[in-house]
């Protein structure tokens, strides 16, 4: 018997489980969006929408009421509302490590609770307290919002004592969080999956570079040493295991100067660095995500090739309307753009993967490659 989907948020991630779904029409029958954005990119590619905001009550009772199953795309849905729902609509991944993992600071605790390694942190009740814990942590210093906050809008740095005031300041009226600046070698990230059965599988690590503290590109796999990769993916598949729930984990960390792995955050859902796999494996992570939640056996997470993705965003200039993006097609070159009409600086538009077809194993070629298509690609007002 076939099911009806359900995913709160219907942005690109929405679209690309959508698309991943309309794949596999003997489990899934239709798909239904919540999203407070008309027209979503999930939309576009043929779910149907709830037009609301994430957060909404009402609505999201009445998109369990239209689903067999729920799952999200953005951690702004109300986890407790969640809760109160487990039981009459199978929910994936859980209410409960929603919950957690919304608040930054009770992710830590939880992953600190269960022997995961994690940069210092503490709570920070109030402009006093951060003043007197900043000697402890010293300069530099990360104050972080520990709710709704993503690609680095929550962070304030702290680089010294002239700082501590406007860092208070920025968050006003939010929870904080101090936690100890990591001076890391390299960012990285494991994909991890584990369906309703305790099944887990995890992708190879990969490496990410950031710009202005979003993501620019991801090196599947990451240019580490053996030693590492697997240190990274013994952490994943423990903290896979001690999450509740099932589906597809993000589970962004840092290695350290000194070659040690720190998890750095934790996302409940399919995740911007995992979007190489929907050419570099068999399975994507889109499809890996739907297998979980429905029960299905893991699919493959061998890396078929060396995949190089990078991510499309608004210029700095650039407001409004715009005509589509299209690349010189290149061997070994996939597009896919998110159908978001009005670009906007740093808003993701659609990325690209670089995939070496041939097996050359020559990262710096490949990454030459990607630079070149990334700089040749212009916005032009629609």
């Amino acid at each position: 018997m076939t099911k009806t989907l359900g995913i709160i948020g219907g942005g690109q991630l929405g679209m690309m489980l959508t698309e991943a779904a309309k794949k596999m029409p003997e489990y899934i029958s239709d798909v239904i969006v919540l999203d407070p954005t008309p027209k979503c990119p999930a939309a576009r590619v043929g779910a149907k929408q709830i037009i609301a905001d994430f957060k909404d009550k009402n609505a999201i009772v009445e998109l369990s009421l239209q689903s067999d199953l729920i799952t999200y795309e953005i951690e702004s849905g109300d986890s407790k509302v969640l809760e109160s729902l487990h039981g009459e609509v199978s929910i994936n991944p859980s209410p409960s490590t929603l919950k957690i993992i919304q608040d930054k600071f009770l992710q830590k605790q939880f992953l600190r609770q269960n022997n995961i390694p994690v940069a210092e942190f503490d709570a920070i009740e109030s402009l006093e307290d951060l003043e007197r814990k900043i000697i402890q942590y010293q300069y530099p210093a990360l104050l972080k919002a520990r709710r709704d906050a993503y690609d680095g809008r929550g962070n304030f740095k702290i680089e010294d004592h002239s700082q501590i005031h406007a860092a208070y300041q920025q968050f006003s009226g939010r929870d904080t969080m101090i936690e100890k600046f990591v001076d890391f070698k390299m960012e990285v990230s494991v994909i991890a999956a584990r369906n309703i059965h305790g099944e887990i599988a995890t992708y190879p690590l990969v490496e990410n570079i950031h710009k202005n503290n979003i993501l620019e590109i991801t090196i599947a796999p990451a240019r580490v040493d053996s030693k590492i990769s697997a240190e990274a993916d013994r952490i994943a598949k423990k903290t896979m295991d001690v999450l509740h729930g099932a589906g597809v984990f993000g589970i962004e960390m840092f290695v350290t100067k000194d070659d040690k792995v720190l998890v750095n955050e934790i996302a409940p859902r399919v995740h911007n660095s995992g979007h190489h796999t929907l050419q570099s494996s068999k399975t994507s992570q889109f499809e890996q995500h739907l297998r979980a939640i429905l029960g299905l056996p893991l699919g493959s997470t061998n890396l078929k090739h060396t995949t190089i993705m990078c991510n499309i965003l608004g210029p700095s200039d650039f407001f409004g309307k715009y005509k589509p993006i299209s690349l010189e097609q290149k061997d070994g070159v996939y597009l896919k753009m998110y159908h978001k009409d009005e670009a906007k600086p740093q808003r993701k538009l659609g990325h690209f993967n670089v995939v070496d077809e041939h097996d050359t194993k020559d990262v710096e070629k490949l990454l030459e490659k990607t630079r070149q298509i990334k700089n040749s690609i212009r916005f032009i007002q629609n």
